[in-house]
């Protein structure tokens, strides 16, 4: 099985729209990290699982999107509270939006939202 991870941080600010958040429901940033990680069990005809160059362009995009964004204000988070769990899911699918990687067979995105706190989303392709 091969492996391709390619990471990228940025700092975002949400509010945690579920009964009783304390602090968290009050606009605040973090330094969120997040890692994309391809795996699948062959090479495509270049020797590659996925071309990282593919891979920084379409998390340029990304980054540019999220970047100093309210996740809250954005469409993929109306009517749903921003957690980082759902930011993980969300990621990846806006990922696989801007990149359709032939080779790979699984996505994980993995974000932490602090030094301590992350998630994951994993994916069959």
């Amino acid at each position: 099985m091969y492996e391709l991870s390619v990471s990228r941080d940025f700092v975002a600010q949400h509010f945690l729209t579920v009964p009783d958040p304390g602090p968290e429901g009050e606009v605040h940033s973090h330094h969120f990290e997040v890692a994309v990680r391809f795996a699948g069990p062959e090479l495509g005809e270049y020797g590659y699982l996925v071309d990282i160059d593919a891979v920084d362009e379409a998390l340029d995009t990304l980054e540019a999107r999220y970047r100093d964004a309210l996740l809250n204000d954005l469409p993929e988070f109306a009517d749903a509270n921003p957690s980082v769990e759902r930011f993980a899911r969300e990621f990846g699918d806006r990922l696989l939006a801007e990149l359709d990687p032939e080779t790979p067979d699984r996505l994980a995105v993995r974000m932490w939202e602090d030094d301590a706190a992350w998630a994951s989303h994993e994916r069959s392709l």
